[in-house]
């Protein structure tokens, strides 16, 4: 009888205590009134012991990324690509071969400013080859005045540019935070 008691499966003692660094793989969450589960999660490198996390995100409907930076304070992110033709900026711009990132960008009448260049590296975190699959990027991060809003230019080899658009957010936006049911 004693031994029902004290061998039971043990279960999560702060079920409500996850926090955004905790997210993973398969893990659900609520924001903005609605239910969303991460279906992919991406590692950065940027050098100096500084790595960050991106989190592929769906509702059922539609699809974003979450970015969770913990640099010098956390910053978290949502963002969706942004189709480059949008965007008046000159990718045939170059400075000594490398792409020169307009100092400012007009999207959507918002200003967003240059606030800096970050060579790094990325993987999907579910490649099973730590070492070999990761790959080189250079990012600018633009953001509006308020700092409300902010939106990435990506170079990934010689000619290649991805651009996404998103707002920053709060911490306790994110709530309700439960993982993959393991059953």
């Amino acid at each position: 009888m004693f031994n029902k008691l004290f061998n039971r499966k043990k279960e999560d003692p702060k079920p409500n205590s996850r926090t955004v660094r905790d997210l993973d793989l398969g893990y659900i969450f609520e924001y903005d009134l609605s239910t969303w589960e991460v279906k992919e999660v991406y590692e950065y490198d940027w050098g100096h012991e500084d790595f960050s996390k991106e989190f592929k995100i769906n509702n059922g409907e539609k699809s974003y990324y979450l970015s969770v930076d913990e640099a010098d304070e956390l910053e978290i992110s949502i963002s969706s690509k942004l189709k480059l033709r949008k965007l008046s900026v000159d990718f045939d711009a170059r400075v000594d071969g490398r792409f020169k990132a307009p100092r400012q960008i007009v999207f959507e009448n918002k200003t967003y400013h240059l606030e800096g260049e970050s060579p790094g590296y990325f993987k999907n975190a579910a490649d099973e080859d730590v070492d070999e699959n990761w790959e080189e990027f250079i990012a600018w991060d633009y953001y509006n005045d308020e700092e409300t809003h902010c939106l990435t230019l990506e170079q990934w080899g010689e000619n290649s540019f991805e651009a996404s658009h998103g707002k920053l957010i709060k911490e306790f936006e994110i709530s309700n935070i439960l993982p993959r049911n393991k059953g």
